[in-house]
Order: C-alpha cells, then sequence, then structure tokens
C-alpha cells in the first residue's frame, strides 16, 4: 500500500507541475459551461412557446426542464469524455519510456500492480476533479428549478460518466504503455473508444444473436441507462469488467516489460 500510495503522489504531482492538467481541466469546463448554458436557455425557451400554444388550445403543458437539462448534459459530458481522456492518458506510460524513467521504476522494489493502480487512481482523481466543478451547475439549476430537481437521475447520470472515465482511462493507460510516442498513443486510443462509441451501429434494434452481443459491447448504449437514471447491474458489471481488462492487460505489458529487461 506505501508504494502504490507513493506511485500515487507522485503522479498527481507531475500532472500539476505541467500545464496540461490545468489546460484540460479549464478547457473542459469552459467547454461544459458554454454548452450547459445553452441547452438550458434552448429547452427554457421551448418550454415558454409550448406553454404560449397551449394556453390558446387549453391548459398548459408539463415539462420536466431539470429532467431534460440533464439527460443532454450528460450525452455532452460523454462526448468531452471522448475527447479529453487520451489526452490524460497519453503520457501515462508512453512519456515515462521515452524519459527512460520507465526502467527505474521497473528496477525498483515496487511490484507491478503498485505501479499500475498508483497511476490508474491518480489519473482518476484528475478526471473526478475535471468533472466535479460541473455539479456546480447542477446546484444552481435547483435552485431555481420548478419542479424539483432530480436528484437521483443526477446522481446516477454522474455514476455513469465516473464508470466511462474509469473504462477510457484503464484502456488508454494500456495503450500508452505500449509506446514511447505521446501522439500515437492519444490517437491509437481515440480510435479505440470511438470503435467502442459505433459499434452497434447499424444493428441497433436487431434481434440477432450478433446484433445482440454488438450492442451489449457498446460503451454508450450502458451510458444511456444512467443517464435516465437506470443503474442497471448489467451496465455495471460491464463498465467494471472493462475497466478490470484495461488495468489487467496493463499489468501484463509492465510484465512483459520486465522481462525484456532483464
Amino acid at each position: 500500500m506505501r508504494g502504490l500510495l507513493a506511485i500515487y503522489r507522485r503522479e498527481m504531482s507531475s500532472y500539476f507541475v505541467s500545464p496540461v492538467a490545468y489546460i484540460v481541466i479549464g478547457f473542459f469546463l469552459l467547454i461544459a459551461g458554454f454548452f450547459f448554458y445553452n441547452i438550458l436557455s434552448a429547452i427554457i425557451e421551448q418550454q415558454m412557446m409550448m406553454a404560449m400554444q397551449a394556453q390558446r388550445m387549453g391548459g398548459p403543458p408539463d415539462m420536466d426542464v431539470p429532467s431534460l437539462v440533464l439527460r443532454n448534459f450528460m450525452g455532452i459530458m460523454s462526448t468531452f469524455s471522448l475527447f479529453m481522456v487520451p489526452m490524460l492518458t497519453m503520457g501515462v506510460y508512453a512519456e515515462e519510456r521515452r524519459r527512460g524513467t520507465m526502467e527505474m521504476l521497473m528496477t525498483s522494489p515496487l511490484t507491478e500492480w503498485q505501479i499500475v493502480l498508483g497511476k490508474f487512481f491518480a489519473s482518476l482523481t484528475l478526471y473526478v476533479i475535471m468533472i466535479g466543478p460541473t455539479i456546480i451547475f447542477m446546484l444552481i439549476m435547483a435552485a431555481y428549478s420548478d419542479p424539483g430537481m432530480p436528484w437521483r437521475v443526477m446522481w446516477a447520470g454522474y455514476l455513469g460518466t465516473l464508470l466511462l472515465g474509469a473504462v477510457f482511462i484503464a484502456i488508454g493507460s494500456f495503450i500508452s504503455s505500449l509506446t514511447e510516442s505521446q501522439i500515437v498513443a492519444a490517437v491509437v486510443t481515440f480510435v479505440v473508444f470511438l470503435l467502442l462509441w459505433v459499434i452497434d451501429f447499424g444493428v441497433r434494434g436487431s434481434s440477432s444473436t450478433f446484433g445482440s452481443i454488438l450492442q451489449y459491447l457498446s460503451i454508450i448504449r450502458h451510458y444511456d441507462d444512467f443517464s435516465r437514471g437506470i443503474i442497471d447491474t448489467t451496465g455495471l458489471v460491464y463498465y467494471l469488467s472493462l475497466a478490470g481488462l484495461g488495468v489487467f492487460l496493463t499489468l501484463r505489458a509492465l510484465d512483459s516489460m520486465r522481462w525484456r529487461r532483464a
């Protein structure tokens, strides 16, 4: 545990020594705030237009603005993660290999598990720091919304976002462990994420066995359930299994690296 914490602290300090973390977090929050404002404005405007139309024809329609804003904003958050996480993970191992510091880690008393988990949890912490401040947007909306804020939907959506980020980080870290180039790691990571995103494209609604398998493997299909406030065991198992697979493959990559240097 001491070795894992040492790696964790080392990684967290390296993130905030360089400007990369500040740039990524700042850019993410700026764009997230822009889209949140525009989503909220568009839905409120739509509600007002529907209310004016309904007054001429009868009673005003019921429209759950907070739920609509939440679902649309969670969709934006998942899309941002698709682009941002490769920037967070591209240097986790690639930069270590380029500088030669990976050799020092591999010859230290630290185990592969301590190195892999320390780096994984540090990247996941940075991801939480990145998405955490967006909860302020939700609190502001809750203060002025009527009907009240659907808190269960909100927390389910953030749980889905966290699980999605954990999968992306685990896979991105594995890809970073295979190359010395951060650019190559970022591009390959994004391509793999995109494939998982659209893997069920063309078979949606299909009842065939092959179509059902591809739909289950779609990373965004499970996320949609969380964004609607549905915490399904299938989604939890899927995300945790995929994140665990990414961590395991990274461990095997480091183990192979140690054997080659022995």
